[in-house]
């Protein structure tokens, strides 16, 4: 497992998370800068009396419980919204909460507003709203019948401690007669005065259930609500917060997009997808796919004029045990570089003083002629016309001399298409077409051949038969795996000799360690050493003639 391979959509997709994050964080700041100040009141009722009874009993208190959450509930319902907006001439009430403290009786009404003095006012006249629905709220008569009440209670608590004293009094008095006749009226006179006590006593119990003394099922205002406290939002944890969760998206949008991308990137992914080797990585460049500039001539010192220099020392390497002339290049989609890469080959081989002809037998779209400058009126489709059996050495040197068209760079030639013909894969798969890249074979270094996208067209895979290596060309973050699979099996269905890719468009954060694109800013593509030159004898003798005319000198 490469932890690599986890981080790397992070890395590619830095842009967008660094985005999300600041998109995130600063739009809740932007927010939270711009929020009112809120203020809260907090009014506080009770429920029954036994927070005042020093002696409570588990069943009292479970009781006020559950007292005090049906309080809770029924302040908020609508009949006690309504009261309280009628009470205060309101036609809205701000948010509020009604909260029963853990194992409490206490129950307290928080009201959150702009306005401190409202958000007061809202909370203590919802605790008297409340207070007014339970039994504690007496009408008019039952407040003077429990006056009345409480009256009788105060003059039979008065009798009672009265009664109490007289016969603790007599009770002292018993203990000094000794007369047998005063000690039975003593005791007689004490028997009356309990009977007196247990009397009074029960008319005060008595008295007493008619009380709200005691009771369990009241509300009582515990503490109104005298100020409002400002409510300070943590600004800082909540920009945070924010930017977090903008994190979050952002890296999982770059996941996301990595999954559903099912285009090659790297040479790994080339590599794993083919069993075939990557011949080069070439990088971006401003001018590199621009169909009238070659980049080796325009600038012959640039990091992807090197990337061309490497490509053909691989090719050159890869036919070192076999004849390696006839080179064809292609692609499987269009736009993914395959003329590109054709012709900036052509010049960085006839740079290491090769001869080497460029054949345009792309005959659906050919650039070649483009990038050159040259004419596309004579080429390719003409000599497959008029080359046959019956022509003499002489007659083919006329036809190749006539067709073939030298370049500005010394040792370069093209063969530009010619006229687009209505049947190019007839003509490519021809024997004419086998017998021509035989004699251009004999008389250059190398055949570099541009030819049609390889699932646009049968074109390619008709040529991958005839010529001795293939180099296909892709694109990275372009070229699809399964347009790359498929392009590699049509070629090997013919037994074409794929030597290797060659990888477009790679960006320098996925070039990884290809080190030619710093050596080449370094020291200039120029001073780099030429793998595989020859001296220009050698280039020009051994067996081999050059068709065409003379190339124009240097500087011409």
């Amino acid at each position: 497992m490469d932890i690599r391979a986890y981080i790397a959509p992070l890395i590619k997709w830095w842009w967008l998370i660094l985005a999300s994050t600041l998109i995130a964080g600063g739009a809740s700041y932007v927010a939270t800068s711009q929020q009112q100040a809120t203020y809260r009141a907090v009014s506080t009722v009770v429920a029954g009396q036994i927070i005042n009874d020093p002696n409570p009993n588990g069943n009292e208190l479970y009781l006020g419980q559950q007292l005090a959450r049906s309080y809770a509930d029924t302040a908020k319902r609508a009949s006690v919204r309504q009261a309280t907006m009628d009470a205060i001439g309101l036609t809205w009430l701000p948010p509020y909460e009604v909260v029963v403290l853990p194992d409490s009786l206490l129950i307290e009404i928080h009201v959150t507003d702009a306005n401190p003095n409202r958000a007061i006012v809202v909370a203590n006249e919802l605790a008297n709203q409340l207070i007014l629905r339970s039994p504690s709220n007496l009408q008019q008569e039952e407040q003077e019948r429990q006056l009345f009440i409480n009256q009788q209670l105060d003059d039979l608590q008065v009798d009672i401690s009265e009664t109490k004293a007289e016969i603790e009094a007599k009770q002292n008095e018993l203990g000094e007669l000794f007369s047998a006749r005063q000690i039975a009226e003593t005791q007689n006179l004490i028997g009356v005065l309990e009977a007196k006590l247990t009397s009074l006593q029960a008319n005060f119990a008595a008295l007493l259930d008619n009380t709200q003394q005691g009771a369990t099922n009241t509300l009582s205002l515990y503490e109104s609500a005298e100020s409002a406290f400002e409510i300070t939002s943590n600004q800082l944890i909540t920009v945070l917060a924010s930017a977090a969760i903008g994190f979050v998206l952002g890296a999982s949008a770059a996941y996301l997009l990595e999954f559903l991308d099912d285009t090659v990137k790297t040479p790994t992914d080339i590599e794993q997808l083919t069993n075939l080797p990557t011949l080069a990585t070439i990088g971006r460049s401003k001018v590199t796919y621009n169909s009238d500039t070659i980049e080796a001539i325009k600038h012959p010192r640039s990091p992807v004029s090197e990337s061309f220099r490497v490509l053909r020392t691989s090719i050159q390497f890869s036919g070192i045990d076999s004849d390696n002339k006839t080179i064809l290049i292609t692609s499987p989609n269009p736009g993914e570089g395959k003329s590109t890469t054709a012709g900036n080959l052509g010049v960085v081989m006839a740079q290491a003083r090769f001869n080497v002809l460029i054949v345009d037998a792309d005959l659906r779209r050919a650039t070649q002629h483009k990038r050159f400058g040259l004419s596309s009126a004579r080429g390719l489709t003409n000599l497959l016309l008029e080359l046959d059996s019956d022509n003499s050495a002489q007659d083919v040197d006329a036809l190749l001399a006539e067709s073939i068209q030298p370049t500005t760079e010394d040792k370069l030639y093209l063969l530009t298409s010619g006229p687009i013909p209505p049947n190019p894969s007839e003509l490519l798969g021809s024997a004419r077409m086998k017998t021509l890249l035989e004699l251009l074979a004999d008389r250059y270094d190398y055949v570099v051949i541009d030819s049609s996208p390889v699932l646009a067209v049968t074109d390619a895979v008709v040529l991958g038969a005839q010529v001795d290596s293939v180099v296909i060309v892709a694109a990275a973050n372009k070229t699809r795996r399964a347009h790359l699979k498929r392009t590699v099996n049509k070629l090997q269905e013919v037994n074409a000799n794929i030597i290797g890719l060659s990888l477009n468009l790679i960006a320098a954060a996925d070039a990884g360690s290809y080190s030619y694109y710093s050596y080449g800013r370094v020291y200039g593509a120029d001073s780099l050493p030429s793998s595989g030159t020859r001296s220009e004898e050698s280039a020009e003798t051994g067996g081999r003639r050059w068709f065409g005319r003379k190339p124009k000198p240097a500087g011409d």
